[in-house]
């Protein structure tokens, strides 16, 4: 989204009233393909994971230890294990997908290394990758290269060898003549609870920056919180495969690398260059709603998502145009949005446009009105279907 993030701040906490996934959302969430997953069918992602695997293992010539975990982890491991504070923001239900009080759908690949780390305590050797790809669940904006159902990579080298910031700026150049040859990088600092000196690592494509990892020293305290010797050290790092691929081969929506299109589908085995196929015309439909404060660009996102279900593919883009705090509004446009003071009015623009065929304007309407019941918090609606 090209929007401001909403100007009010939230109080939902994770915790024993933490809104849940209904049994309907899990079983949804769980039927997903994991893209990363060979198990469950090829897919270029795949070759994205193999190639900076075979690229660290091969610099470093350290033993390589495979590592996927489920997709439904406990919350310690997802945050506890790894450093999280209780009151740390991600843990907001905004962001984390909660099955119940102890479990949650894996918010990031990092929740699968607290395991991947015990199993090295009790099988310890002197120098080795841990690898643990897998698909994700977040709360996200919707767009083109947004989803809520992202893949990661966590690649955590764990050692007898001393690891310092020179062996960070190795790994982070490496990987990018890797997997990312000839494009500009942009290196910043980041603070995350299981890594020392931590590092946001984006590209610039067509003069935008694109976030593609993010990486560190490995934590001292996040090691021997999952029972590591103290005298092993280690470097962390977590990937977003999806945009990395959409980088490698020129995709221009992410929706492309799970199409069922065979035009598209077929060229989603391999690293070759993304070939265009013919687009289907966009439809728009500005909807002008209110809010209650907390509403925020990932929550709303989500929500569209849950109202459109199987269709939510067809929405490319959903954009706050503006926000007015409905205390500024004139009462007219209060009474026709059915709008109280306290509350926000927003423009969202819903751009609908389905990979694999053109819809209707009765079917974009009856998209429209969904997101709009879903997102409107007025007392009166203006439908356009009914």
């Amino acid at each position: 989204m090209s929007s401001p993030l909403l100007a009010y701040p939230s109080a939902r906490r994770a915790g024993a009233a933490a809104a849940r996934l209904s049994p309907t959302q899990l079983e949804r969430y769980l039927s997903l393909r994991d893209l990363t997953d060979p198990a469950m069918g090829r897919h270029a992602i795949q070759l994205i994971v193999d190639k900076a695997v075979s690229t660290l293992a091969e610099t470093w010539g350290c033993e390589v230890r495979w590592c996927p975990g489920p997709r439904i982890v406990t919350i310690a491991d997802n945050y506890d294990n790894l450093g999280y504070e209780p009151a740390a923001v991600t843990r907001d239900t905004r962001y984390t997908r909660y099955v119940d009080a102890h479990r949650m759908l894996r918010s990031h690949s990092t929740a699968m290394i607290p395991a991947a780390l015990r199993q090295l305590a009790d099988e310890p050797v002197e120098d080795v990758l841990l690898v643990c790809p897998g698909m994700v669940y977040r709360r996200d904006a919707i767009g083109r290269i947004h989803t809520g159902t992202p893949h990661q990579l966590d690649l955590w080298r764990i050692t007898t060898k001393t690891m310092d910031e020179s062996e960070l700026e190795a790994m982070i150049e490496t990987l990018l003549d890797a997997l990312v040859p000839q494009l500009q990088e942009v290196i910043e600092a980041r603070t995350h609870p299981y890594t020392l000196a931590g590092r946001q690592v984006d590209v610039v494509r067509e003069g935008q920056r694109v976030e593609v990892w993010e990486c560190g020293i490995a934590h001292p305290a996040a090691l021997a919180q999952n029972g590591l010797n103290p005298s092993l050290a280690g470097l962390a790092l977590g990937m977003g495969l999806d945009r990395l691929l959409m980088l490698a081969k020129g995709i221009p929506d992410i929706r492309a690398l799970r199409a069922s299109d065979t035009r598209i589908a077929e060229q989603m085995g391999d690293l070759s260059p993304y070939r265009p196929v013919s687009g289907m015309p966009a439809i728009r439909r500005d909807l002008s709603l209110v809010v209650e404060p907390g509403r925020e660009r990932e929550d709303l996102g989500d929500t569209v998502r849950d109202a459109l279900g199987a269709d939510a593919d067809a929405v490319e883009d959903v954009t706050i145009l503006s926000e007015t705090p409905c205390r500024e509004l004139p009462p007219a446009a209060l009474e026709r949005l059915g709008a109280r003071a306290e509350q926000a009015n927003l423009l969202i623009r819903v751009t609908l446009r389905h990979l694999e065929r053109t819809l209707t304007d009765s079917e974009a309407n009856e998209m429209r009105d969904r997101v709009y019941a879903a997102l409107h918090q007025g007392a009166t609606h203006q439908w356009a279907s009914r």
